[in-house]
């Protein structure tokens, strides 16, 4: 994995906190910027028939109960109304984690009926530390995770994207960790896979070193990183650390969702990453939902971060 950021590093990154970022893949190549005016929920609605669209949510923490949100239900209803209200129907959701805060039968239950009114096509998910509290993640996969190999880990592909989800919640000591089957799927999965395919990741915690002091990175994410390494265009979607980030490593952009739960503070800047009890009206603009735009050949494609309406 890559050294920890510098503060110098760190610095740097942090304006990206809290902003639309919107992500350009032309001809192979991956551009980030700060999203503007100009960049509104209205250019991914504005995209041809033949796009992909595609929404993130993450870290719903459905039986949550604390000051930093007294109804993590109802944001998550939220979260569910405006993606339903988008002005396009997305080809896929993808849930990246900490669908519940327990990992009891009667969460997962109720998080899965929630997702079941998303107008979508597919609902997709990978699990989150709180996925897995007692039982190794047993409850999860036998509610969200039929059908796919190992501990919960597959891929699929549409609209000429090749889509890798990850499970890297399981072996905790303080990082993430995916493990040697894991590794060895993934190097099987793209081993046919021409150069220029883009590739997309998907990942409860992050696969780059964000903040390890706070357990806010995985120990061996490099191995598969180098496997990606020969391929253009490869973006990294991760939960986890309830904000957004971004950062550039090589060939990969890694990109870390809001919630639709409750804030974290920025790495750092509090003695431990506890939930953060903001002013009511302050909640809403610390959560959020992601819409992806993707269009085959030189045409972008554009990530916008939303605050929960």
């Amino acid at each position: 994995m890559t050294a920890p950021m510098t503060r110098r590093q760190f610095a740097r990154h942090a304006g990206w906190f809290g902003a639309a970022v919107v992500l350009s893949v032309t001809g192979g190549e991956v551009v980030s910027h700060i999203a503007d005016s100009r960049d509104s929920i209205a250019a991914a609605t504005n995209g041809d028939a033949g796009a992909l669209r595609f929404v993130q949510i993450s870290d719903s923490h459905i039986g949550f109960t604390g000051p930093a949100n007294t109804d993590v239900t109802g944001s998550f209803a939220r979260a569910i109304d405006q993606v339903n209200t988008l002005g396009f129907r997305p080809d896929f959701v993808m849930h990246t984690g900490d669908l519940t805060h327990l990992s009891t039968p009667a969460q997962f239950d109720q998080v899965k009926q929630m997702m079941s009114a998303l107008r979508t096509d597919r609902v997709f998910t990978v699990p989150g530390e709180h996925d897995s509290v007692d039982d190794h993640g047993r409850a999860y996969r036998q509610t969200f995770a039929r059908g796919t190999e190992g501990d919960g880990w597959y891929s699929f592909d549409t609209h000429g994207v090749h889509f890798i989800a990850l499970v890297n919640t399981l072996s905790l000591e303080k990082l993430g960790h995916l493990g040697t089957d894991q590794i060895d799927f993934v190097r099987r999965d793209v081993a046919g896979l021409s150069a220029d395919t883009p590739i997309v990741v998907f990942s409860h915690i992050p696969l780059f070193a964000m903040y390890p002091q706070w357990g806010w990175s995985t120990d061996d994410a490099l191995q598969v990183l180098r496997l990606l390494k020969p391929f253009s265009s490869v973006t990294a979607l991760n939960g986890h650390v309830h904000q957004l980030f971004s950062r550039v490593e090589g060939n990969v952009t890694f990109h870390s969702a809001t919630t639709t739960a409750y804030p974290l503070p920025k790495p750092g800047q509090a003695p431990a990453p506890t939930p953060q009890v903001l002013p009511a009206r302050q909640l809403r603009t610390a959560l959020g939902i992601r819409t992806v735009e993707y269009r085959q050949g030189t045409t972008p494609l554009a990530i916008t971060d939303q605050e929960l309406a």
